[in-house]
């Protein structure tokens, strides 16, 4: 479930006009919010690495790398590439949700924007192929040998300059790529009301995106970035304290 974005507005406005410390308009707060976002969603991979290099609770609930996954399997995408030049484009459309993707910072409601590589496919023959990974250095060598060869049953694929080119070239249709997309940006839609005030529009607002057990660590984030804005360095500190311990208390 997605944490409503007007719950979070409202408690921050909440916790810095309690001792009338200041405010944060909505343009302030969709900016810092899209910001909090990513830097949730980014640290989930970081997170992951070092959970996969320690041993797990078999417990239901307790399995931190499934919670993790849990948490970034709301952003997983299948889509297919398509082939011009000599290379493959990245995926243009989602087939699991029928969305498309846009190139941008800012798309419009229900356009993703490409974010991570995960795994490439060659659907050519009775069962799907997945293309391996390598660097342009290894090429040279695995082409040297009839023996290491690409070949249409033992593809490999090299990513650079945002394209993707399969070897061997004969390879031209029916590539499929599994990816992450970007969460999309956090948007406290408003009207101004007869007196000046600013009311929601919920039509044209958009909630976060990652799981509702992240809203307290939201919050504490909007929090340290608002003392910033204005400058008050007893939130920064209180926020950023907060911060630390739950992040110790989550990786300990």
């Amino acid at each position: 479930m997605a944490i409503n974005v007007n719950n979070v507005y409202q408690t921050v406005l909440l916790i810095l006009n309690k001792e009338q410390r200041g405010y944060m308009t909505p343009d302030e707060f969709n900016k810092t919010a899209t910001q909090v976002q990513l830097d949730i969603f980014d640290q989930y991979f970081d997170d992951l690495n070092q959970q996969l290099r320690v041993p797990q609770a078999d417990y239901d609930y307790a399995d931190r790398q499934i919670n993790l996954d849990d948490k970034i399997s709301i952003f997983k995408c299948l889509g297919d590439l398509t082939y011009s030049g000599g290379r493959f484009s990245l995926p243009q459309s989602d087939t699991i949700t029928n969305n498309g993707i846009v190139y941008n910072d800012n798309p419009p409601a229900g356009f993703f924007v490409f974010y991570r590589i995960g795994t490439i496919t060659y659907n050519g023959g009775t069962y799907p192929i997945e293309i391996k990974r390598v660097q342009r250095d290894n090429v040279y060598e695995i082409q040297r040998s009839n023996l290491t060869a690409p070949t249409d049953d033992y593809p490999v694929y090299l990513y650079e300059s945002g394209g993707i080119e399969v070897l061997p070239n004969t390879i031209q249709s029916n590539v499929s790529c599994s990816f992450i997309r970007k969460p999309l940006n956090v948007i406290w839609a408003y009207s101004t009301g007869g007196q000046g005030q600013y009311v929601q529009d919920v039509a044209n607002s958009q909630d976060f995106e990652i799981e509702s057990s992240e809203q307290v660590n939201v919050i504490l984030r909007i929090l340290q970035y608002s003392g910033i804005i204005i400058r008050d360095t007893q939130i920064i500190q209180a926020a950023s304290a907060e911060i630390q311990q739950n992040e110790i208390n989550k990786k300990s």
